[in-house]
């Protein structure tokens, strides 16, 4: 699995030029896909200082495509009747399943902070539940200023909360358990301390 990385960079970058054609609102998803054009950037020019494990890659990709299918849907509209039917929900939590994902990357920051030993495990992992929870608070504020900024349909699909006033409270809440999950899984895993793929 040496050329795994490799392989998903290729993958998700022509998954992502598939979506960016036609989404469903072109003004929602250059703002959304800011994100994550930043964050693979970041990936693929800083490959050869640091490479994470596959777990990490596969943590971090799983947002990728998340986020990359909401912005072409827009999150309220991606078509996910077949869970809120299943479940009898009111609105469509697609968007509440991608901020559980991007909380999967304390994962990372955790590992990153570790084998460049830059501080012990409970520090890094620490500084990875509140990067998230930072970020996530950070988020519910730049969605808020967007929307009224932009205002009209564009706001209200950027903003995303379908008419629930508690939005982004549990947009934040989500953030912090995916952290508390993936941070779970970094202690039992340990890649500080062992080489893992």
């Amino acid at each position: 699995m040496r050329y795994y990385p490799h392989i998903i960079a290729i993958l998700f970058f022509l998954f992502f030029l598939i979506l960016g054609i036609e989404p469903l609102d072109r003004s929602v998803w250059i703002v959304e896909v800011i994100p994550v054009i930043g964050v693979y950037l970041i990936l693929l020019f800083t490959y050869k200082e640091f490479q994470f494990t596959n777990i990490s890659y596969s943590l971090m990709l799983l947002w990728l495509v998340w986020h990359t299918i909401g912005g072409h849907y827009t999150f309220a509209n991606v078509p996910f009747d077949f869970i809120t039917n299943m479940f009898n929900f009111e609105r469509n939590h697609f968007d509440r399943i991608g901020h559980l994902v991007i909380g999967f990357y304390a994962y990372p920051i955790a590992e990153f902070l570790t084998k460049k030993r830059y501080t012990n495990t409970i520090i890094a992992s620490l500084f990875g539940l509140f990067f998230i929870m930072s970020i996530a608070a950070g988020y519910e504020i730049v969605e808020w200023a967007y929307a009224v900024i932009e205002g009209g349909n564009t706001g209200i699909e950027f903003l995303g909360s379908q008419g629930d006033i508690w939005d982004a409270q549990k947009d934040m809440l989500l953030d912090t358990i995916g952290a508390i999950v993936s941070l779970c899984l970094f202690w039992y895993i340990r890649p500080d301390k062992k080489e893992v793929i």
